[in-house]
């Protein structure tokens, strides 16, 4: 795996250097608060890799703030132990820190897996974690912990697998949708608004995780939609026009989108219009079907394969 970064601008690089000494310090941080702990995976606990993958891996990252788009820098830390991939316990913290620091200029969306599960999902031949295999760059590497040997999956097994995603996730999609236009009937009720938004918020989530699933077979646990959008839109960038982002007003109302799953449900200061809701709820559709039609186009692919090998 490449551990150079010279393809990147000096920005991004100092950026990268940054996020990646922040999280190492936040997890020894996390490890030993509270007097660290008695159990032997704790105190032996040990970030293993830390690897950028997506379009700044790729040389494909889009840089283009005037219209909105900002490409994120996506993040895989492998650790030692799967209690340590918990984020509330060991990353919250670095991730709002991240967040917080005015000399990184970009989202930094944070993935957390230990060496056995990424090693099984290689062993299986599941894309997602092959293609960082081949795409990657260490940003940190203790030496000792490599990764497994991908394995190929067949095409059949593809096909099977990819078909069966597709299947599960368009009825949960349509009832999520569903849901959402019986709320918007009485658009007057606070209540039903927010709950309109929360139901749009799941039925967006789903549609991402019906791609990436057919598309990767990895989808990651995060309810955060932005940062699904970036995961989708790296893999196929004709997802990008699903969500117009040049007006102001546009990137506010997927904003307002994103926070739905918390604060419609918890906050009483939240509150999603008529308008918003209408114009959130055609985009929504408008993914819908754009996903549905990439998603068959890629079934489609692999049945061909599968049937010529």
């Amino acid at each position: 795996m490449r551990s150079d970064l010279d393809h990147l601008p000096e920005r991004q690089q100092r950026e990268l250097e940054r996020v990646r000494d922040t999280l190492l310090a936040g997890f020894e941080a996390a490890k030993n608060g509270g007097g660290g702990g008695t159990q032997a995976w704790r105190r032996g606990g040990m970030v293993l890799k830390i690897i950028l993958f997506g379009s700044y891996a790729r040389s494909d990252w889009v840089d283009e703030p005037g219209n909105g788009y900002l490409s994120d820098f996506d993040l895989l830390v492998v650790v030692s132990h799967e209690k340590l991939t918990n984020i509330a316990d060991y990353w919250w913290n670095s991730e709002d820190q991240i967040l917080r620091d005015p000399s990184i200029g970009r989202t930094v969306n944070l993935i957390a897996h230990d060496l056995d599960e990424v090693n099984a999902a290689l062993r299986r031949g599941e894309y997602f974690w092959t293609d960082i295999v081949r795409d990657g760059i260490a940003l940190y590497e203790v030496p000792g912990h490599p990764f497994a040997t991908p394995r190929p999956m067949t095409a059949t097994d593809a096909l099977g697998a990819a078909a069966n995603c597709m299947a599960k996730k368009q009825g949960e999609i349509d009832l999520w949708l569903e849901n959402a236009q019986a709320m918007m009937s009485k658009p007057s009720e606070l209540l039903r608004r927010r709950n309109a938004a929360f139901q749009l918020h799941q039925a967006v989530e789903a549609v991402y995780a019906c791609f990436l699933l057919v598309h990767t077979f990895y989808f990651p646990r995060s309810h955060n939609i932005k940062f699904l959008r970036s995961l989708a839109e790296g893999t196929d960038i004709r997802l990008i026009e699903a969500w117009p982002r040049e007006q102001r007003a546009d990137r506010r109302r997927f904003e307002l989108l994103k926070r739905a799953y918390v604060e419609a449900r918890y906050s009483d200061q939240y509150d999603a219009s008529a308008e918003d809701l209408e114009w959130l709820t055609a985009r929504a559709r408008h993914l819908r079907d754009l996903v549905a039609d990439l998603c068959q186009a890629r079934i489609e692919e692999l049945k061909t394969k599968a049937e010529t090998t």
